[in-house]
């Protein structure tokens, strides 16, 4: 992995939770997630595209290899399990190296993490079988409307609503998503209930990701039931990777062995496991390791709603990507669906700008 850089200190306003105290004011209050600062300067916005930018190839990337591994090596948990372990040998060797210094928690602290490793870890797996059961553009079109669950998170997490505009832009997401799925579209029925779980837990990870690691601050929007959202610890995005790797790990292993999968993945290992096939699946891991890297240290410096953007240009890819290398058809609806569902995204983020700008409160 090349050399880290430090997360910048930037304003996460673009993670700001619009707060309307009197239905009847057309003044909207805002409060930030993370801890913020002012105003960006030219070298934080240079290394805040630099971890977007590198969100954005790690994730296209490992959506794409992981679905080629999982025609050949059809065991979502396990690669689940081998994403967790390489994330484990990972950060302790960046550790035992003084990349960075672990915070001391207490024990309540470290029962919420506990807590958040089983989301983690299932969020990880519900993607990976799921994208066993789908295509590649429907998965990644569906991913899309991340937006939506995560204004519907807030409202039920924290009571907040968010304005008419950013509520509008998300029409075309909806009907976009319609449109994509329309007609045969390579997908089961387990497999859409599982894309959209996946998705709801994105959108859930996501948010409690930003929220471990940003400060406490007395202007932070309290949650509805407190012990459905962690704690605020600022932690370090390499320190929550190292914390929630082993624990995967575990979780993945056992989620293995009931569902019987680690019996077949002994099986298929005996008969068809050659060095490259061993290989492929290593470096499946270190992209898998280098991308919860980005993930997290580029969520600390964006915050939820940039990374959800980048997201959405990833997904553009990752449909015409696995056109072309899985050799997929897709219709007129569905085409017209996946552009809907893509400008829609757009918008969404045009108006999360400009409400960080000031320029429209309600």
């Amino acid at each position: 992995m090349q050399d880290l850089l430090p997360p910048p200190a930037v304003s996460s306003s673009d993670t700001r939770i619009p707060i309307q105290n009197d239905p009847s004011s057309d003044n909207e209050k805002y409060t930030s997630l993370p801890e913020t600062t002012s105003s960006y300067s030219p070298s934080t916005r240079y290394s805040l595209a630099f971890w977007l930018i590198l969100y954005f190839c790690f994730n296209l990337g490992l959506t794409l290899y992981n679905k080629g591994v999982l025609i050949h090596f059809p065991f979502p948990y396990t690669l689940t399990a081998l994403h967790a372990f390489c994330g484990t040998i990972g950060g302790l060797i960046l550790l035992k190296n003084g990349t960075f210094i672990p915070a001391k928690l207490t024990d309540a602290e470290n029962f919420a993490l506990v807590a958040f490793s089983v989301l983690y870890t299932i969020n990880i797996a519900v993607s990976n079988v799921s994208l066993n059961l789908v295509t590649v553009p429907f998965h990644q079109v569906v991913r899309a409307a991340t937006p939506i669950f995560i204004i519907l998170l807030s409202i039920f997490l924290f009571g907040t609503r968010s304005s008419n505009h950013k509520m509008i832009s998300l029409i075309p997401v909806i009907a976009g998503v319609g449109f994509a799925t329309y007609g045969d579209y390579s997908y089961t029925t387990n497999g859409l209930v599982l894309t959209v779980l996946g998705t709801v837990l994105a959108a859930m990870k996501t948010i409690y990701t930003s929220i471990l690691q940003s400060t406490p601050s007395p202007t932070s929007p309290q949650p509805r039931v407190n012990f459905v959202v962690p704690p605020r610890l600022k932690l370090h995005p390499l320190d929550l990777l190292t914390r929630m790797a082993p624990l995967a790990f575990i979780q993945c292993v056992l989620l293995a062995y009931f569902t019987g999968e680690l019996s077949r993945v002994h099986a298929w290992s005996s008969e068809e496991m050659t060095p490259v096939k061993a290989m492929l699946l290593g470096v499946n891991g270190l992209i898998a390791f280098g991308l919860n890297i980005v993930s997290f240290t580029a969520n600390r410096a964006a915050g939820p709603l940039s990374m959800t953007v980048a997201a959405n240009v990833k997904q553009v890819l990752s449909v015409f990507c696995a056109v072309i290398l899985f050799k997929l058809t897709i219709t007129p609806t569905n085409a017209v669906g996946i552009l809907l569902t893509i400008a829609g995204g757009m918008w969404y983020a045009a108006v999360e700008y400009q409400e960080k700008r000031g320029r429209w409160r309600k």
